[in-house]
Formats: C-alpha cells, sequence, structure tokens
C-alpha cells in the first residue's frame, strides 16, 4: 500500500466556487479509481496494483459497491461508457435487465397498477450486473473473475457496514420483513430495538459469498480444461443465468410471487452499442442510447450552442433561466420519444439530435417567465417523416401543438391541463426538500423563499426520494488510455432478495408505462427494456478523452452532469471546482421511479431547487419569473469524474462534497 497516493475527501458545505474546494484535486499519472465508496475505491486500487487495467478495475469496484449495497445489488443494472485506445472507438454497454416472458400490460393493469409497483418481485427486471461484468471482463479486461472478485469475496465474507447504509436497512425494516430472503440478510437483531446492523458492525452475507464462490468455481473448472480466459469468464457467467445459481434464483423469486423464469434468464444477453453523440463547441460528448434519458442531455447541448451562456455568467438569474428552460425541452421529448430501441416503434433519435431541431426548440425560450406546460416537440420532419403521433400529442397537449416545431399557444396548453389536473400540480406551493438520495440521509437545512421552514410534509419528501433515488458511480482510467465511466443500479435497499443466492432482485420495472398515452416508446411489453435514468458520460476533444462523469440521482442525473461540464467548459472550472459548484434542479418532468398513480409522477412546473448561498437578487429575479424555490446546503449532485490533461500527460480526479463518494489515484 506504500506505493499509493490516497486522497480522502470530507464532507462540509461550500460558501461558493472559488479555487479552494471542500475536497482536493486528485491527481495521478498512471491510473485512478473513483466510486461511491471507500472500500469500492480501494477495491479498484488493489487491481490497478496488480497490473490490471482500466476495465479491470471498474469491474472490481462494480462487484464490491454491490455486496456493499451502494444503492445497488448483484440483482440490478449495469450501463457503461468506455474509451478503447486500441481501436480509438468509444463503444457503450446495455447491461440492463428486460421484463421477464409473463410481463405484460395487462397483467399489471390486472392487479390495479397505473404504474408497474416500486418494491418487491413485481418490480423485478432480470438481472443483468452480472452478465454486464463478466462481459466488460471477458471482452475488454485482463485478469480472471478470480482475481477481479477477490476484493468483494473479502467483503461479503464480512467487512464494517457504513452508517447510510446500516441506517437504510433500519428505515425499511417493515418492507424488509414482507421477504423472507431480505429478512435473513438484514436483520442481523431480531427481536431487539434496534434490529438492523450498527455502523461499523461487522456485515456477513454467506449467501451471496457462496454465489460468488460458485462463479469463480465454473471458472476455474473451465481453466483445467483448459479453456480461454474469455471462455472461462462466460461459463461463470453461464452459471449464473443457467446453472444452479440460476434455478435458486427463480425457485425464490416464483416463491415470493415474481415472474422470472429459467428461459427468462438463459434469454438475456448484454448488448455492445455505438453510443449516440454530438458536438457541442468542438468537444464530441458520447451518451447511451435512448433506452436511457441520456439524450436528454445532448438535446440539451444542443440547444444551448444557441446562446451566450459565459456571457450570462455562472448561476446568474438568466442562466439559471435558460438551462432551466431548456431542460424542460429536453426532457418533456424524453418522456415522450425514448424507449427500447430493439422494439417498435423506432424512436426519432436523428430528428431529436439534429442542429436544426435544436434550433426550432431554442425559439420556445422566453425570458419573461416560466413556460409551465413545455411540450414534446415534433422531431420527425427534421429526418423527413411525419409524425405518427400528431392527434395523440394534441389531445394531450391542445389543439395548437406542432405550431412552431412542436410549441403551441401557451394559453391553450394551461388550458387543457387544468381541465385534466384542476391545476393541482400548477398550484403547487414550495416545500422543503428531505434528504433525498438513500444512502446519503443525513441532516440538511432546508429553506422556502430564503426562510428556514418546518420539515417538509411525508409525501413532499416522498417525491424528493423518487425524483432523486440514489444508485452509484464509477470512474476510471489508465495510463494506456482506457477510460471507463459507469452508472450501475438497481436492487437497492429495500430490496427484494431471491432465495438463498444473496443477490437482491432489481426495481426497475417500475420506469415502464403501462398507457400509450403516456409514451408510446416506453410501454411494458415481454423481454423489453424500460426507459431508464442511468446515464455515463464521456467526452473527447480532438480525438482524444477530454472528462468522463457519471452521477447518481435518478431524474437529476443529466441535469446535474449538464451542468458539471459546463461549469468546464464555458467558466473554466477545475475538475473539483466543477464537481462542488452548486447546481439547480428542475422538477417539470416526468418522474421515472416511484408512485403508483398518475399525480405521483406528474411534472411540478416552476418548481426548482436551488443552493442556500444563491444571492438575495438572484431569488428575487427567479421568484418574479414565476419560480417556485427551496434551498439545501450541498446541491452538486455527487458527481464523480476524471479529466484528461493532455498538456500534462496526467489525470485530475474530482469528486463532489456531496456524499461518501471517494478517489484513488497514482
Amino acid at each position: 500500500m506504500k506505493y499509493i497516493f490516497i486522497i480522502a475527501w470530507i464532507f462540509f458545505s461550500l460558501p461558493c466556487i472559488s479555487q479552494q474546494t471542500q475536497k482536493p484535486p486528485l491527481h495521478a499519472k498512471h491510473w485512478m479509481a473513483i466510486t461511491g465508496k471507500p472500500l469500492g475505491a480501494e477495491a479498484g486500487a488493489q487491481i490497478f496494483q496488480k497490473g490490471g487495467n482500466a476495465v479491470d478495475a471498474a469491474c472490481a469496484m462494480l462487484a464490491s459497491v454491490c455486496t456493499m449495497w451502494d444503492v445497488l445489488s448483484w440483482g440490478g443494472e449495469t450501463q457503461a461508457i468506455i474509451y478503447n485506445p486500441r481501436t480509438k472507438k468509444v463503444i457503450s454497454l446495455d447491461a440492463l435487465g428486460f421484463a421477464p416472458g409473463a410481463a405484460t400490460a395487462a397483467y399489471y393493469k390486472s392487479k390495479g397498477y397505473y404504474f408497474p409497483p416500486e418494491y418487491g418481485p413485481l418490480a423485478a427486471v432480470t438481472p443483468g450486473t452480472p452478465g454486464g461484468l463478466c462481459y466488460l471482463l471477458a471482452e475488454y479486461g485482463t485478469m480472471s473473475l478470480k482475481e477481479v472478485l477477490a476484493p468483494a469475496m473479502q467483503l461479503a465474507a464480512g467487512y464494517p457496514i457504513e452508517a447510510q447504509t446500516a441506517n437504510s436497512i433500519e428505515s425499511h425494516l417493515k418492507r424488509i420483513k414482507e421477504w423472507p430472503y431480505s429478512k435473513k440478510v438484514f436483520i442481523t437483531h431480531p427481536g431487539e430495538k434496534r434490529e438492523a446492523p450498527e455502523a461499523g458492525e461487522v456485515f456477513v452475507q454467506k449467501d451471496l459469498l457462496a454465489t460468488l464462490t460458485k462463479m469463480v468455481e465454473a471458472e476455474q473448472d473451465a481453466l483445467k480444461k483448459k479453456k480461454s480466459r474469455k471462455e472461462a469468464i462466460y461459463a461463470a457467467c453461464k452459471r449464473f443465468y443457467t446453472g444452479d445459481i440460476a434455478r435458486e434464483f427463480v425457485r425464490g423469486c416464483e416463491e415470493q410471487g415474481g415472474l422470472i423464469t429459467m428461459e427468462d434468464l438463459a434469454r438475456w444477453k448484454p448488448i455492445e452499442e455505438e453510443p449516440l453523440h454530438v458536438n457541442y463547441k468542438g468537444i464530441d460528448v458520447y451518451k447511451l442510447q435512448q433506452w436511457s434519458q441520456g439524450p436528454a442531455l445532448l438535446q440539451a447541448l444542443n440547444i444551448l450552442e444557441n446562446f451566450n451562456l459565459k456571457e450570462m455568467g455562472y448561476n446568474s438569474s438568466r442562466y439559471i433561466h435558460t438551462l432551466y428552460q431548456t431542460m424542460n425541452l429536453a426532457y418533456a421529448d424524453r418522456d415522450f420519444y425514448y424507449g427500447d430501441p430493439y422494439f417498435a416503434p423506432e424512436e426519432p433519435m436523428q430528428g431529436l439530435l439534429s442542429k436544426e431541431y435544436a434550433k426550432e426548440r431554442a425559439k420556445l425560450i422566453r425570458y419573461d417567465q416560466n413556460e409551465p406546460a413545455a411540450a414534446p416537440g415534433d422531431p420527425y420532419p427534421f429526418e423527413g417523416k411525419t409524425n405518427p403521433y400528431t392527434d395523440l400529442l394534441k389531445k394531450r397537449f391542445g389543439p395548437g401543438w406542432g405550431s412552431v416545431a412542436g410549441s403551441l399557444n401557451t394559453s391553450d396548453r394551461i388550458s387543457k391541463i387544468s381541465q385534466e389536473s384542476n391545476l393541482r400540480e400548477f398550484a403547487f406551493n414550495a416545500q422543503i426538500r428531505q434528504p433525498a438520495f438513500p444512502s446519503l440521509r443525513r441532516a440538511r437545512r432546508s429553506t422556502v423563499n430564503g426562510q428556514q421552514k418546518a420539515p417538509a410534509a411525508n409525501d413532499e419528501a416522498l417525491y424528493q426520494d423518487r425524483l432523486w433515488r440514489g444508485t452509484t458511480s464509477i470512474e476510471a482510467c489508465d495510463e494506456e488510455g482506457w477510460v471507463v465511466s459507469v452508472t450501475p443500479s438497481g436492487g437497492w435497499v429495500p430490496a427484494c432478495i431471491a432465495g438463498n443466492t444473496g443477490v437482491g432482485m432489481s426495481q426497475r420495472m417500475q420506469s415502464f408505462v403501462l398507457d400509450s398515452t403516456i409514451d408510446p416508446f416506453n410501454v411494458l411489453e415481454p423481454y423489453k427494456k424500460p426507459r431508464v435514468t442511468l446515464t455515463p458520460t464521456l467526452a473527447m476533444k480532438n480525438g482524444k478523452p477530454l472528462l468522463s462523469c457519471a452521477v447518481q440521482g435518478g431524474d437529476t442525473q443529466d441535469q446535474n452532469q449538464l451542468q458539471f461540464f459546463l461549469n468546464i467548459v464555458e467558466f473554466g472550472m477545475t475538475v473539483q471546482e466543477a464537481t462542488e459548484a452548486a447546481n439547480f434542479n428542475t422538477d417539470q418532468l416526468w418522474l421515472s421511479l416511484g408512485g403508483d398513480k398518475l399525480e405521483d409522477r406528474k411534472p411540478r412546473p416552476g418548481s426548482i431547487w436551488l443552493n442556500s448561498n444563491t444571492p438575495f437578487q438572484t431569488r428575487k429575479e427567479l421568484k418574479g419569473l414565476g419560480y417556485k424555490m427551496t434551498f439545501a446546503d450541498r446541491t452538486s449532485g455527487p458527481i464523480n469524474a476524471i479529466y484528461y490533461d493532455w498538456k500534462h500527460n496526467s489525470f485530475w480526479g474530482g469528486s463532489s462534497n456531496f456524499g461518501e463518494d471517494y478517489g484513488i489515484g497514482w
């Protein structure tokens, strides 16, 4: 360990952006590993020390944070963007599970659901993380699965659990007790005053350790039979998806009322894809395809190219207003047009990502007020087609929809929305936000319009939890040039564990809709993948990596990454300054997670989350534009990022002062 330079970051609020940050930047020459937990970063460092590349290290960190329940589990999903220095190409990995073959919209409607449930076996898509990890390691790593899983297996054998995870378990005891295998794992002190583990208690997961051991055994048996490294890793993957691990997973899932079958597990495969990208002022920005919300960031950049953001000034009222309106337009498109590209209908991504479409969308931004009814646009003419959903869009957003590239008369929109919701959403008064991340629940002073208030009502706290519902992020790079950016998630506490596998099932089914009038591209079907919020980022300049980043936080992920990117590109911040800089978030979007009624997910027009240090004049100007403001001390979002300094041939690492995220470099 003496050869490792370790930087540990501490967590305090940032008064304003300056050269002095709460965490120092991380510098390295050979490699860098950053993720959501200190022990997770250490797992990556161990792999680098043993000669692994950035893919090996990212896989070790992924395995470790899954084992530590860093707002995800082994039964969740993994999505990554990778730069391969040998081919000079950016690739992406889709390791998101799909809906079981028995899962249909009609089935869930018959059970009284408006959306699939948030928790439990009926919330589960097939596990994606084990297959995604094995694919990355086999195709682009250099080490064995045994070596890469070693840190995670040590953690499963017992590690001192952090207060955040331990307290999350305690707060979800009622739900955990509904599922026998979850109760077996999480409740370490049954019948006592505190039934969950205590902070610092050595948390042992025997079943999960047995599952990981079986995977390693399958790999080692294949190597003994003279199989290649790659073939041996896939043998381990096969045991998980078609062997005894799969049988126990399915048995435990079905026993608790789930739908996943052996056929479903055997049918699922990770998919390597070409990411989508746009060029912003000479920088190529890459995101996952439209099964994620990633293209919304690309759409926003296209719109913002039409404005002089630097002249507006960082977090001025005009800057905030411009970004808020831009994000609303991009998210309105996300909420209607995004879905699984391998299922009909085909998403109009060529039009959505065209510069011409963005120019038309930019014309819709007005500076005298917030537009409370930002609607999806019409991207089809920008790819030479006619919109097949014109009638539906006019029915939803008013007869004026489409009059100006997807705009409609504001009064028509408000009238239409008034009829549908009796202005319930638009009468929303500013409430106080509660700590949003399940893994980061800590006291935070919140204010409304500058005045400190009592804690929010339970429904408001629940809304914010759904908006920000967490995951983790992983960033890794090495001196050969490999870059890996990952936003894995799913199977978070309170997870329904599948039998005696120790594997928490995903809860991603809830991101489907059951009604095509909400989003015709994201309606639940067997073997289809839901449109998810998970969205790593990679930026390239002159054919070389410039910046990679990822962040947890549900629907706010691309909001925070967009502002982080602009902080560096437009305002010249260092990567650490940019991760700590105060962001703001819009609630004017359809929630992707949580809630079983339409009203639970509807946009909250004009609702904006700002940093507590926002100047009085800025608050006054935003209030005059119609914004309903809430405030918090830390608004950077837990961003993890790496900046590639080609002038000095070194790496800069950054991690916000928001949570437990941690980095190690050498």
